[in-house]
């Protein structure tokens, strides 16, 4: 099976070669691309950074927005879908996922709790996990809790369909482990 990952930003990051050299093929697609009906990528996972909520980075807020559907249908088909912090207090910053998503924007290094052999855990598995870089926190949601800092939620997950939805705060790159777990479970699926 191929690990097709779409990487939603305007530009080629670094994240896009972390991607690669955890084993799997990263396609950027911008939100021009993200936002055309006729788009239709194949991918196993689907990766929101950090900052999408943030107009000074990016203006990819509107079109995720406009792709809700394509979004929440690629899940349900068997697509993965990882979203990091919005980077921006915004009301609404998270209204296209197919759950409800409350963000507080606050950096700061924290103390971050997870389950044993959770999703939680593996995501944040290169890291000690008395200090990682929080963007925020996710003070409501409709998913499950999957990493605290104190009492505030950072990593939350949610499944729909064939596909899951991780939603964190984390402001460090996943484990490579993580990710060629998360990326490569996903069924390739057209966006």
């Amino acid at each position: 099976m191929s690990c097709r990952v779409g990487f939603v930003w305007e530009t080629p990051q670094h994240f896009s070669r972390y991607i690669e050299d955890c084993g799997a093929v990263c396609e950027v697609v911008t939100p021009h691309m993200l936002a055309a009906p006729f788009f239709r990528g194949q991918f196993t996972c689907l990766i929101i950074p950090t900052g999408f909520g943030n107009a000074k980075y990016t203006n990819l807020l509107p079109a995720l927005r406009a792709s809700s559907p394509r979004i929440e249908r690629f899940v349900e088909n068997g697509g993965n879908l990882l979203v990091f912090g919005a980077a921006a207090d915004k009301a609404g910053a998270y209204d296209w996922l197919p759950f409800p998503v409350t963000y507080a924007h606050d950096f700061h290094p924290a103390q971050v709790r997870c389950e044993k052999g959770s999703p939680g855990a593996d995501l944040i598995d290169d890291y000690d996990p008395d200090r990682i870089e929080c963007d925020g926190s996710f003070p409501s949601h409709g998913g499950t809790c999957l990493g605290v800092t104190g009492s505030a939620d950072v990593i939350i997950g949610y499944s729909l369909g064939k596909g899951k939805i991780v939603v964190t705060s984390v402001h460090e790159y996943p484990s490579r482990e993580f990710l060629k777990k998360f990326c490569c479970q996903g069924e390739q699926t057209v966006l």
